[in-house]
């Protein structure tokens, strides 16, 4: 089964990956919105933004945001999460495929990066890379656990999103990984003068 297809038959039920009910979920996306080491970042990109749960929660530290997803129902959800945030914009594509124009100062890869196998996974890398503002952040965070549809493992995900890149931070369980990585350094206590 294609990938498309795989997601389209998804979502054919309401919410399939419980983003809205569990707490790991919720965790997830508290402990990514807390990484992020800028309080607003100008324009924004959230790759796989599935039925725009973290969308939403993103929205409010950025100037613009875009969310992308391969699954024209994940994307009505998203609309419905996202409606009373007039600056984000939502678009069906497939990634590494389809590219959208302009830099980015943030970037977000949930959950999505280990449905590409080689090469796509390494096009998509160097395509964030390219596509990553001077100082901006990448952010990727991954479901550590083996599943039948996964074509990469998570760290195999980070090992290519991170080459080229400073680390500006790790947090790992045994459940997840969510690591950032910039253009350069990144220290909120430096940014705000406190050393």
């Amino acid at each position: 089964m294609s990938t498309a297809a795989y997601f389209d038959t998804l979502y054919q039920q309401p919410d399939p990956f419980q983003y809205r009910s569990r707490w790991y979920e919720a965790r997830k996306r508290a402990l990514t919105i807390a990484a992020l080491p800028r309080q607003r970042y100008q324009k924004a990109w959230e790759l796989g933004c599935s039925n725009g749960v973290l969308t939403a929660e993103l929205a409010p530290r950025c100037d613009t945001l875009l969310g992308t997803d391969i699954s024209a129902d994940a994307l009505t959800e998203a609309a419905a999460s996202t409606r009373m945030y007039p600056h984000v914009t939502l678009e069906r594509a497939v990634h590494p495929q389809d590219w959208p124009a302009g830099r980015f100062d943030l970037i977000v890869i949930s959950e999505v990066g280990y449905y590409l196998a080689e090469p796509d996974l390494e096009q998509l890398a160097v395509g964030l890379r390219e596509t990553l503002a001077d100082g901006g952040l990448l952010l990727g965070c991954h479901w550590r656990h083996g599943f039948d549809e996964a074509r990469s493992n998570t760290d195999q995900v980070h090992e290519a999103l991170g080459q080229g890149l400073v680390e500006a931070f790790t947090y790992r369980d045994d459940d997840l990984l969510l690591q950032g990585w910039s253009t350069q350094a990144t220290s909120v206590a430096q940014w705000e003068g406190l050393r």
